[in-house]
């Protein structure tokens, strides 16, 4: 068995996983802990790496209605757009803190600007959530090393990789369609600066290589999560290498994407490629179902999203908050479907 839980943690409020011990929290910006959960006074910022993702609006709408069902008013809740680029990000951040919020969730743009915004955020005395975008390991090593009242809520991207490739390992040919020994690939990624997008494009391979699959890398595009730039990207690569056997994306709008250019290409998914994603998204799971994707990575975006609500409300209540909190990826096939879309309200 995978080291890996794979038992689904779709809905799941506990934040049970937390990886690192943490100093008990003081309260949010300045202001008293709150006392039985009395939240309707409390402001919340919320930073989006951008709105024109569909796995973050899942995210941000479930985030939103959850927090409104624990007693936050809706109007004290500002949800900002990035637009995918981190100057915009930053000012919102900003703003946040000039208007004097008592705890902040963000999705960074980019990762690597994790320091800035957590010395931005922290200096205010303001509890700060990261939510999707892992900051680095000794970005968080510093949280815990100063004692900072920041954590971060999500996934380990490289289980989402692992997944995929086992995805492939699954299937009757494993991945080597043309019985030639080999498993020739076509990469697809999201953003090569984003950490997810580098485990996910690192991890997907390597679950092969690890269980003794040779590989050809034929092409590897960056098509930003998109499913425009994906199917462009997929169809000028299979163009010149006709002979691919598998089609790994980075999200499910990107496979979305690469299944119109299979289909343009004239083949059929299952029996002259197989192509997987990740986030489950309604319109992959109908795929997979009609057998049209070979399979994709569930992104619990209720789990995740409830797990930082929790831990914003955590600080705010002065309890001891984790530094980190993982919520398990579960692999989808046409054999669980039905199970993970009655999971989702599907």
């Amino acid at each position: 068995m995978n080291k890996f839980s794979k038992v689904l943690l779709a809905g799941t409020m506990a934040l049970g996983l937390g990886a690192c011990s943490s100093k008990p929290a003081a309260s949010a910006g300045g202001s008293a802990a709150t006392k039985g959960g009395d939240y309707a006074d409390k402001k919340v910022g919320i930073a989006i790496y951008q709105f024109n993702d569909n796995f973050m609006t899942l995210f941000r709408t479930e985030l939103e209605d959850y927090l409104v069902s624990k007693g936050f008013d809706k109007s004290n809740i500002t949800i900002t757009d990035g637009a995918n680029d981190q100057a915009t990000q930053t000012a919102q951040i900003d703003n946040f803190i000039t208007q004097g919020v008592d705890v902040m969730i963000v999705n960074p743009v980019n990762s690597s600007s994790a320091p800035t915004i957590t010395d931005k955020v922290t200096s205010a005395d303001i509890p700060l959530v990261y939510i999707n975008r892992e900051p680095d390991e000794e970005e968080q090593k510093r949280w815990k090393d100063e004692g900072l009242k920041v954590t971060y809520v999500g996934a380990d991207a490289r289980q989402s990789g692992t997944y995929q490739g086992e995805l492939i390992l699954e299937t009757e040919t494993k991945g080597d369609i043309n019985g030639d020994g080999v498993v020739s690939y076509i990469m697809i990624e999201g953003d090569p600066e984003n950490v997810d997008a580098q485990y996910r494009t690192e991890y997907s391979v390597k679950a092969l290589t690890d269980a003794g699959t040779k590989v050809k890398e034929l092409d590897d595009e960056v098509a930003n999560w998109d499913q425009a730039q994906a199917q462009e990207k997929v169809q000028n690569a299979l163009s010149k290498y006709p002979e691919a056997e598998v089609v790994f994306c980075n999200n499910d709008a990107m496979a979305l994407g690469a299944l119109e250019a299979i289909k343009a290409a004239g083949k059929t998914v299952g029996k002259d490629i197989y192509l997987v994603g990740v986030d489950a998204l309604a319109d992959a799971l109908d795929k997979v179902e009609a057998g049209e994707m070979t399979g994709t990575v569930l992104n619990d975006h209720i789990a995740q999203s409830h797990g930082a609500a929790d831990a914003a409300m955590d600080y705010l209540d002065g309890k001891d908050v984790d530094y980190k909190y993982v919520k398990d990826y579960v692999k989808v096939t046409k054999d669980n479907i039905a199970d993970i879309k009655k999971s989702l309200g599907l």
